[in-house]
């Protein structure tokens, strides 16, 4: 729902009910995860989507009920092995929608959520499912402020510990409770969507393979910094897509700006006085993924320095050299596609083998490291 606050915000502004509608629970296998979103306004425009299709119009439909009635309510789509067409969610999976009506009544906490993730502050929106808790009741969470309640002390206690948990977790999914916040009990459910500022992702280098994989990473969601010591290179003309471009010395501004456990690090230096040095700080590090580019012979000669710098095998394992999977690409934008499925391979814990070469579900959870 991160990408349609701003929207969102528009509609709440200019004072216009609108209906939101959420996945909070998926079962098998399903097309959208906890937290995806679709809004439909009072006018019938519509952002986002809960199912990538199959059932958005069902969905459309209860949103436009919630608009007319102020109502919120839980809804299952699903399917049975032996009519899967029937209730429209093909893919064999069940997911939960929670269909709720927005405005300043409904919802007062909803213009401090969007103004905090729009500051990239971490916050989270806890709502009350079902249960003897008031359906529909919203609970905000910083890690120093609350808003709202669920009409019971113990209850909104319980909330707001589990709440600002999953919030440091970067974590969106629903907890249950007993009627006055028992944390063994199953009668109350909490949907705790938590809005942690995007991951980072920094790229080493300013050539031609680094505009490419600058583009890839905003697509994917990060926040994409491009570092280079020559001024010359590392300009916005040239990376126009970066968040930002800082021209440093890489292992200095990785030292002063040290990643944490969502970083992915993209060295494209290609210069072991460059290199060298970063790996070091990179491989000693938090960050979730880091990749650096070159021949099988630079890989060797840079092992070679890495432990004449004196990093044991359990980090050079870390490094994923040369960069990317193999898929036969050779331009900068091909290269960069490989490397970002590389990155998101590893978030996931997947295998890279084609899917049909694999059995299971399609769509997994990632990895814990990698949450948010």
């Amino acid at each position: 729902m991160y990408e349609l606050l701003p929207e969102l915000s528009a509609w709440f502004a200019g004072g216009e009910r609108f209906a939101l509608v959420t996945v909070v629970n998926t079962f098998s296998s399903a097309p959208r995860p906890p937290g995806a979103a679709m809004a439909v306004s009072a006018s019938g425009e519509v952002v986002g989507s809960v199912s990538g299709g199959c059932v958005e119009g069902a969905a459309y439909d209860l949103a436009q009920e919630a608009i007319a009635t102020g109502l919120p309510a839980l809804h299952r789509f699903g399917v049975s092995d032996d009519d899967a067409f029937a209730v429209g969610l093909t893919c064999g999976g069940i997911i939960d929608l929670f269909v709720e009506p927005v405005d300043a009544a409904s919802f007062p906490q909803f213009a401090a959520l969007a103004e905090a993730a729009a500051r990239q502050e971490p916050v989270a929106v806890a709502t009350c499912l079902e249960g003897p808790g008031t359906v529909g009741a919203h609970r905000l969470l910083t890690p120093g402020h609350t808003a709202g309640t669920f009409g019971d002390p113990g209850l909104d206690a319980s909330v707001t510990e589990a709440g600002r948990g999953l919030l440091d977790a970067g974590e969106t999914r629903t907890v249950y409770f007993g009627a006055h916040g028992e944390r063994m009990g199953d009668v109350v459910a909490v949907f705790v969507r938590s809005f942690a500022p995007p991951p980072r992702m920094v790229v080493f280098g300013a050539i031609d393979f680094a505009a490419a994989v600058v583009r890839v990473g905003k697509y994917l969601g990060y926040h994409v910094t491009l570092c280079d010591a020559r001024p010359v290179f590392a300009t916005k003309a040239r990376f126009p897509d970066a968040d930002e471009v800082v021209v440093d010395w890489p292992h200095r501004y990785l030292r002063d700006n040290p990643p944490d456990d969502r970083t992915v690090l993209c060295v494209l230096t290609h210069d072991p006085k460059f290199d060298v040095p970063l790996l070091v700080e990179a491989l000693t590090g938090q960050a979730a993924y880091v990749g650096a580019m070159g021949s099988r012979r630079t890989h060797e000669q840079r092992l070679t320095a890495l432990r004449e710098r004196g990093l044991t095998a359990p980090k050079l394992a870390r490094l994923h050299s040369p960069i990317g999977l193999d898929l036969g690409g050779r331009t900068p934008e091909e290269t960069a596609i490989s490397i970002a499925a590389q990155i998101i391979a590893v978030r996931n814990g997947a295998t890279t083998r084609p899917l049909s070469a694999t059995r299971g579900p399609i769509h997994r959870r990632a990895v814990a490291s990698a949450a948010g």
